[in-house]
Order: C-alpha cells, then sequence, then structure tokens
C-alpha cells in the first residue's frame, strides 16, 4: 500500500467525529462493521479475523461500548461479559471512579517529561508496597504483564548473578522473548528458539522441583529464580496444591534463587486475596502484576521487589528503563483501581461470589457429564473443563448465540475460563448459570449424546 497523506488526514478526520459521536446511524454503524473488518483483513491479521468468525454466531459483531459487567456491539446488542479481558476489568468495564481519575489527570498533564519526578509514580508505589504482602518494598511500572516478568527476571540476575529460570509445564508469562522462554507451549516457543536458559518442571511437583534445583547447583548451572503463577491462568486454571508455594519458597532460600510469583491474572483481588500467595502466606522475592492493575481503563503493569532484589538496580538505575511505563494517566487508573477495590469490598466480594457460583457449576458438571468434566478455581478465577476440545468450543459458541462472552485458556483448550468484572451481579450469575445450562443441553442435542444421568438425547 502506497503512501497517502492526504486521504490519510481525510481519514483521520472521519474517524475522530465517528469517536465524537454518542450515537451511530444505521449507514455509519454498517460502515463501521464494514471497515472494520475490511481493514483488520488488511492491516492487522486475517489469521485472527478467521477465528472471531469460527467463534462467534455473527463474526460482524463489533464492539463499541461498556460498562459493569456489559459490553454492547455497535448495533446495540448486550453481552454479559464472562471472560473479563482474560482478568482485566477487576472493577468491571469503565468504572467511574477510574475513569474520572483518568479524566482529571489528562486535563493536568497526560505524559511525564521523563526527566523530572512524577509524583502519581511515587504515590502508586507507595500504595502498591502497602498492599502488597511481607517485605515486597519497590516498584517498577510498565505497560503490561509480559514487561513485567521481563522485569522481575533482569532483576532476578542482577540479585543473583546467574541465568538459569525455572518454569512449570502448564505456565504463561506472555509472547517477549524473556517471558516467552517461561510459557511451556511448544506452539509459543519452536519458533523463536533458542531463548534464555529455562528449564521446566510439572506444576505443583516438589520433588521434580527439588531434583532440578539440586542438579543445577551441582552441576554450576545455579537457578536465578523459579518463576511460577500460583493460580496457572492459560495452562487451564490449575490452582497451587495445598503447601506448594511455601516450599518452593524454601527451596530457593536454600539454593540462593528467587522466588518470583507471577499474579498477573489472579492478582488484584480476583480470588477473594488481593494476592493469591496470601493464602498460602507466602511471599516471594518478586511479583509480576498486570492486567487488572489498571482496572479496564489504562494499560499498566508492576515489577514489585524486595530491597534485595533491587539493590544492584539501585547502584545502576539506567539498567532497566521505560518511556510509557508508569505514565501519569495510567498510574492514575492504577491508584483508583486501588482505592475501588477497597472501597467497594470488591476483594470479599469476588470470594462470595466464587464460592456461591463453584458449586453450582459443579452440579450442572455432575448433569452433564459427557459433555462437562466439572470446575474449579477460587474467588472469580474460575475455569470449567470440558470432555474434549471440540465440545468446550462448541459451548463457547452457544454461549455467545445466548449473547454471553467466554473464551478457552491458550495451553488447554478444554478448559473455558470464568473471569467476569468483579462487580457482576448475582442476578447476572444466576443469568450466565441458566444460558451455560442450555447451551450445553444444545450441544448435547447438535452431537447426539447423553442428555442428563440416566436419560437419552
Amino acid at each position: 500500500m502506497s503512501q497517502d497523506l492526504k486521504k490519510a488526514q481525510s481519514k483521520s478526520k472521519d474517524v475522530l467525529d465517528l469517536i465524537a459521536k454518542q450515537t451511530l446511524s444505521e449507514s455509519e454503524r454498517k460502515q463501521v462493521t464494514e471497515e472494520s473488518v475490511q481493514f483488520w483483513k488488511d492491516h492487522v491479521n486475517e489469521g485472527f479475523l478467521q477465528y472471531r468468525k469460527s467463534v462467534s454466531t455473527d463474526y460482524t459483531a463489533v464492539e463499541w461500548e461498556d460498562e459493569g459487567a456489559v459490553f454492547r456491539d455497535i448495533n446495540g446488542k448486550e453481552f454479559l461479559d464472562m471472560l473479563g479481558g482474560f482478568g482485566i476489568y477487576s472493577v468491571g468495564h469503565r468504572h467511574p471512579v477510574v475513569v474520572k481519575a483518568v479524566r482529571d489527570q489528562l486535563d493536568k498533564q497526560a505524559i511525564h517529561s521523563q526527566e523530572l519526578i512524577d509524583p502519581l509514580r511515587t504515590y502508586l508505589a507507595h500504595l502498591v508496597a502497602l498492599i502488597t504482602p511481607g517485605d515486597l518494598k519497590y516498584a517498577f511500572f510498565t505497560n503490561s504483564g509480559t514487561e513485567s516478568i521481563e522485569g522481575c527476571l533482569k532483576m532476578a540476575m542482577l540479585a543473583t548473578g546467574r541465568h538459569h529460570f525455572i518454569g512449570t509445564i502448564g505456565g504463561f508469562h506472555g509472547k517477549s522473548l524473556g517471558s516467552l522462554g517461561g510459557t511451556s507451549k511448544a506452539v509459543f516457543r519452536e519458533p523463536f528458539l533458542p531463548l534464555l536458559n529455562w528449564s521446566h518442571v510439572p506444576f505443583g511437583d516438589l520433588q521434580a522441583l527439588k531434583v532440578i534445583m539440586e542438579s543445577c547447583d551441582f552441576s554450576g548451572d545455579r537457578v536465578a529464580a523459579f518463576v511460577v503463577e500460583p493460580i496457572q491462568g492459560e495452562g487451564g486454571i490449575n490452582v497451587a496444591p495445598p503447601g506448594y508455594l511455601k516450599a518452593a519458597r524454601e527451596l530457593c532460600d536454600k539454593f540462593g534463587a528467587m522466588l518470583i510469583f507471577d499474579e498477573i491474572q489472579c492478582g488484584m483481588g480476583r480470588t477473594g486475596k488481593m494476592f493469591y500467595c496470601e493464602y498460602d502466606d507466602v511471599t516471594p522475592d518478586l511479583m509480576a502484576l498486570g492486567k487488572g492493575f489498571g482496572g479496564g481503563v489504562m494499560p499498566i503493569g508492576a515489577c514489585v521487589g524486595t530491597e534485595k532484589t533491587w539493590k544492584k538496580y539501585i547502584e545502576n538505575p539506567f539498567l532497566h528503563t521505560t518511556t510509557f511505563g508508569g505514565n501519569p494517566m495510567a498510574c492514575a487508573a492504577a491508584i483508583a483501581t486501588i482505592s475501588v477495590l477497597l472501597n467497594e469490598g470488591l476483594v470479599d466480594q469476588a470470594k462470595e461470589k466464587g464460592d456461591y457460583m463453584l458449586p453450582k457449576l459443579n452440579e450442572i458438571a455432575k448433569k452433564y457429564p459427557k459433555v462437562m468434566s466439572g470446575a474449579r478455581g477460587v474467588g472469580l478465577m474460575l475455569g470449567m473443563e470440558f470432555t474434549n476440545n471440540d465440545l468446550g468450543y462448541a459451548v463457547a459458541k452457544e454461549l455467545f448465540g445466548r449473547n454471553i462472552l467466554i473464551s478457552g485458556t491458550y495451553i488447554n483448550a478444554r478448559v473455558l475460563r470464568i473471569e467476569p468484572p468483579l462487580v457482576i451481579t448475582y442476578e447476572q450469575i444466576d443469568h450466565f448459570l441458566k444460558m451455560l445450562e442450555e447451551s450445553l443441553q444444545a450441544v448435547i442435542k447438535e452431537h447426539k449424546l447423553v442428555d442428563v444421568v440416566g436419560s437419552k438425547a
């Protein structure tokens, strides 16, 4: 496509006019839909378009506005968001307190100078030190979760002088080159090998972790850090077994390795604690944050560490820098998110709503065992496992046809995740459960499976 600045000038004006409108005419809605599909195909990635077309009953659904636990497409059709942007919407879509904080900051300053002290970064760092467990004290702010992992890896290298990392089978830490090393699935890793020096052990297997740490210590390829999600997200919503995190802490201490918790998806109140590691009363040396940290309004993440992990970085603060990480608007969003989580009791609500939903999901699974194996998770980080990939995919499609957005996990395709905004109401939860049962019945009928225990479809 050849450069055409005049055309770009005209088109940018048209799009800004569309953004400024509260409502669109029928012809404008049609234009946006058609152009979105065409431009996605021409300039983004046609593969994604084909995927979205196959999952949805109407692939031309173009999201346009949102609030609370719902979003609407450009034609005004409302969807209940049970996916939550893979855990982004901790306090809901466009929570007014978060939106106001960002707008208020925008009226003063959008991006900092890079040279002077920007106050919101300091306030947010102080708040993060207050809400994180143990002796976590320092924060480096990023634009995303994968950048947060990158920061944690570098801090672990600086603190230990080592370069060997251990991850878990089923782990997912992002797709930038450092974090991709910890991500375990071959389909994501193989095209980019070799990566950093990583080994992987089965999640929850303490003996495997102990053996590899002992072996690395004996061979001299000593471990810089063990990187683990307390609840695996993309791996299929797998919860760390009781005592696993605490024993990992002891092993890291024994062999001089850092313990890194990836709380990008399970942190910020989603599981009923501010951070999942609080359930096991374990503090890591480094913690990665992202997704819900910006309240679903601004992208922001954090690499959080103890004094031990920050010592070398303090000696040379130019070893790790960022242009946009921790910008004033993103920090305003994160500060507001912390305030909302605490003031509205959303952390406790996440636990209560999860405790309400999980038994009901397992009751439904017992009724339809040929399709749904069961459900697991903590708080509002839940997963439904199906008997095979195709049936889980079919259920997601049926739910979308009933205006429920849900999605599978990257590494375990049999699992559909349930990570709605923490502000979801019990009425909305009940509606989802009803639509889930309808969807299961539709899939059973289509695939000619056993309907309920003891009966035929």
